[in-house]
């Protein structure tokens, strides 16, 4: 017997190996649990937490619950909805240090959890599956509950992964601040603009309030948003706003220098005060109407036989801003924003050395301006301005900072488009509602969402390409399937020829 256990040979035994791998799975699911990581190839990282997300992570001190709310056999897309957040809800979890936890709840496993659900705040949705080779119409719950101590916050359904991880952040970010900070949207005498839809953003974020420019502002107002004006500031809106400013205050404004109406195709520019004002932080706008061979269309009557028809039409005023300052936080990941009727923004000269200047964005390299003489029509067949792209890289939006005398810095970012902000105009863009909440996290010193933010853009427009390299791409299209087929043919032939060769040589 003791020979036997001599000569058992323990290399040959799958017990060992078979242990060791056990153990080595063990640890590795041990390790796995509190400790992973993730090669994430997408350009924007959109399948990794990103830095914002865990900076705001790092303010929850307490315990958050998450609680999901989530249907089974959903349909394809829904379901993989349901993957990509519990994906998501393990990274929060992960590096929360064990300050967050999730739980999913099925309605299929207790009648009483819709019930639940619907008291939190989410509520069933309806939707069609197919379910025994028919299809039925299913009500299902797809939502989610966060709680922190004695407040909530919901997203009651969730359809889509695109901007998940920054709703889910900025409902965390909500329940952790103390102090939100208060944005003023400022009321103007001689303002018509409306921007709800604007104030309806910033909401989710910030305390926002209407600030009528005729009395002073309130000290406890973070920043101040402005819309263009066409005339001048009464004496008590201009001394109410260069106060604010030279206490340190923060101002975003939009304002270009031409008026217009492009329904009566007539345009003139602007005398203002508002001018004078922005003179000292740097801002110099130019009287002229920037051009953009990259563009929006509006819809042009034309007579096509005997019908009238609305044709859509290629329209330079309308400049679509893809060249962005990549060194610059605010405007870093977008990708494009909508502008109407805009002017060039450039850096006064009697501003050199005293303010830091710095521009956010410009127009394509193919861009080219108005000046005097403002012909609206869109027809570039009736409008040779609309064909006219003589300039690039004009500016279109900066930020300045400027340090008075007292050393109290005054921060001003401006977009050379007046209706950027306006419910009729660029309000309606959701790239525009994204550089607009970029801007004021900026002002106020908030800048946890900002990357975060701007990584949600979806767009992704194609690249513009002469028509030279179109007719090029074509023929290449053309012409290289048939030349590869033709050389896969040859080498075949080739080869066939070689092995008849070979065979000739040893059996003829």
């Amino acid at each position: 017997m003791i020979d036997q256990i001599k000569n058992f040979d323990f290399n040959k035994s799958v017990f060992v190996p078979g242990s060791l791998l056990f153990v080595m799975l063990l640890l590795l699911n041990s390790i796995s649990n509190n400790w992973f990581f993730r090669w994430d190839l997408t350009d924007n990282d959109m399948y990794s937490l990103s830095a914002s997300s865990e900076s705001v992570i790092e303010q929850v001190d307490d315990l958050l619950t998450m609680k999901v709310y989530f249907s089974d056999d959903l349909p394809g897309e829904y379901a993989n909805n349901r993957r990509y957040l519990q994906d998501l809800l393990e990274e929060f979890e992960a590096i929360s240090d064990g300050n967050i936890r999730f739980e999913f709840f099925r309605p299929e496993d207790d009648q009483d959890i819709e019930q639940e659900a619907q008291k939190s705040g989410v509520m069933p949705v309806q939707m069609q599956v197919v379910e025994n080779d028919k299809m039925e119409v299913k009500r299902v719950l797809m939502g989610l509950v966060i709680l922190y101590e004695d407040k909530k916050e919901v997203i009651p359904v969730i359809q889509t992964t695109t901007g998940l991880e920054y709703d889910i952040t900025t409902k965390i970010k909500k329940l952790v601040e103390t102090n939100k900070p208060v944005i003023g949207i400022a009321s103007i005498q001689s303002q018509s603009s409306q921007f709800q839809t604007i104030q309806n953003v910033l909401n989710q974020r910030y305390n926002v309030r209407s600030v009528n420019l005729a009395e002073p502002i309130s000290p406890d107002i973070n920043a101040v948003l402005m819309g263009g004006v066409s005339d001048s500031l009464t004496l008590d809106e201009s001394k109410s706003l260069t106060e604010y400013l030279d206490r340190g205050g923060n101002l975003f404004l939009t304002q270009n220098r031409v008026k217009t109406n492009l329904q009566a195709q007539q345009a003139f520019p602007i005398q203002s005060d508002i001018f004078s004002i922005i003179q000292k932080y740097g801002f110099s706008i130019e009287e002229n109407l920037v051009t953009d061979k990259i563009c929006g269309r509006v819809s042009v009557q034309q007579q096509m036989g005997p019908i009238r028809m609305n044709v859509p039409m290629e329209y330079p005023l309308l400049p679509i801003v893809r060249s962005f300052n990549s060194e610059e936080a605010i405007v870093s990941g977008l990708e494009q924003m909508q502008l109407v009727f805009a002017s060039e923004v450039k850096q006064d000269s009697s501003s050199m050395g005293k303010v830091n200047f710095i521009p956010l964005l410009f127009s394509s390299e193919q861009s080219g301006e108005m000046r005097g003489n403002y012909n609206l029509n869109p027809d570039p067949k009736q409008n040779p301005f609309m064909r006219l792209f003589n300039k690039s890289k004009q500016v279109l939006g900066a930020r300045s900072e400027y340090i008075n005398n007292n050393g109290i810095m005054s921060q001003v970012i401006l977009v050379g488009d007046s209706e950027f902000m306006s419910d009729q105009g660029g309000g309606r863009s959701p790239e525009n509602h994204i550089f607009v909440m970029n801007s004021v996290d900026f002002l106020v010193g908030d800048r946890d969402l900002i990357a975060l933010r701007s990584r949600e853009i979806t767009s992704r427009p194609l690249e513009e390409v002469s028509d030279g390299a179109k007719r090029t791409w074509k023929w290449i299209n053309i012409i290289s399937p048939s030349l590869l087929i033709i050389g896969f043919g040859l080498i075949r032939i080739r080869s066939q020829k070689n092995r008849s060769n070979v065979l000739e040589e040893l059996y003829g």
